[in-house]
């Protein structure tokens, strides 16, 4: 049975795509600080990509390098659809009762699933803020997000996978949780 965070998976990637495909200017600077929109986009596009494979259970040095570099090309619009298309159908099939290998150590594929519908929200918000296009989060991937991010931000900090969390007096859980990923909703 697809766990919460799967089964919003299909419609992450069909929010992040939409803005994907009316992105006009590719250089523009994104709230992520060190990156472009291209950037944030090529991060995406070598996450799904890399997503059948760790779902398969193949490891790090058994996907080796194909995916450093540049994914995008010519066609970074096209680039994206491709890398959904196979992440969406790995996603489908995926049996998430055991564990995927990642560069910090072994985790649940059920957390894996949570981190991906994380960073396709979030990233989704980084994408419409600096494309200028509505910034509206799904509530519940906001509440997956957040239940994984409130005991998670910390150690995600020390990695230096995120900024340091922005205090917020806000109610809303959607600010909340793009303040405790370091963010300025």
């Amino acid at each position: 049975m697809p766990t919460p965070a799967q089964q919003l998976i299909p419609a992450g990637l069909d929010r992040f795509g939409a803005l994907v495909h009316a992105v006009e200017r590719w250089d523009d600077p994104t709230p992520c600080s060190a990156w472009t929109v291209r950037d944030l986009v090529g991060h995406l596009v070598a996450e799904h990509r890399w997503a059948p494979h760790l779902l398969a259970g193949e490891t790090l040095e058994q996907v080796g390098d194909r995916y450093d570099g540049d994914l995008l090309g010519d066609d970074p619009v096209r680039a994206w659809d491709d890398a959904a298309r196979g992440s969406r159908a790995a996603w489908a099939s995926a049996d998430l009762t055991g564990t995927a290998r990642f560069s910090f150590g072994e985790a649940p594929m059920t957390t894996y699933a949570e981190q991906m519908l994380i960073d396709l929200t979030v990233h989704g918000w980084d994408l419409a803020r600096a494309t200028g296009q509505p910034e509206d989060l799904d509530p519940a991937a906001v509440d997956l997000g957040l239940a994984y991010a409130r005991p998670n931000a910390e150690r995600m900090v020390g990695l230096g996978i995120i900024d340091p969390p922005i205090p917020t007096d806000s109610t809303d859980p959607a600010v909340q949780l793009l303040s405790l990923l370091g963010r300025r909703a």
